[in-house]
């Protein structure tokens, strides 16, 4: 059983207005990231310290319970709301998040009996595209928050890690396009443009 919890949390500053709540395909971006990801979770929740703006979706809402931790506090507080014992947590820009792979993803901690299964790319890991175990996670999270380490992995040596190559992602995200964030306005027509060429 999997809980998939949106990160809607950052302060998008770059895009100069919340990035999560701009049409995509003529629906806001955080919805197109939810209904993508639906059919795989048996629970789903927000991370967003501006809950009114997000009541549309229908979904448990969640304020960071450690205000102003970056993003390291906003997956605690995914872990710490989430119901079941594996927790996928997505970023809200990712149009192209893919089920698909958070269900391999979530197939490698239940197989291997790793406590995060994260994508290890060339240009480092992608932490808003993974799964996290609950129970062991928590409290090196609560750990790292307490002896004010704030880089989002300073957790990692406290619990078993599963890099997940970019070979093995292929099969799941063969166009590339899981990790594609969108920061400006630019991004996000050029990921549009995609989507409509695609059929995504």
């Amino acid at each position: 059983m999997l809980t998939i919890v949106i990160q809607a949390g950052g302060k998008s500053s770059r895009m100069g207005q919340d990035k999560a709540l701009l049409p995509f395909l003529g629906q806001p971006l955080i919805q197109r990231v939810v209904d993508r990801m639906r059919p795989v979770a048996a629970e789903m929740l927000v991370t967003t310290n501006q809950p009114e703006g997000y009541e549309f979706l229908g979904l448990p809402l969640f304020p960071d319970l450690k205000p102003g931790r970056g993003a390291l506090g906003g997956i605690y507080t995914a872990l710490s709301s989430a119901k079941f014992p594996l927790v996928a947590v997505v970023a809200c820009d990712m149009p192209f998040a893919s089920p698909d792979l958070i269900c391999y993803l979530a197939g490698l901690l239940e197989t291997e009996q790793a406590d995060v299964a994260i994508p290890a790319l060339p240009g480092g890991y992608e932490p808003l595209h993974t799964i996290y175990r609950r129970e062991t996670c928590l409290p090196a999270i609560e750990w790292a928050l307490e002896n004010d380490l704030w880089k989002i992995i300073s957790w990692f040596p406290r619990v078993k890690v599963r890099d997940v190559t970019p070979a093995e992602i292929y099969p799941y995200d063969p166009d590339g396009l899981a990790f594609l964030n969108v920061n400006t306005l630019e991004e996000l027509a050029l990921a549009e443009q995609r989507a409509r060429a695609s059929g995504y």
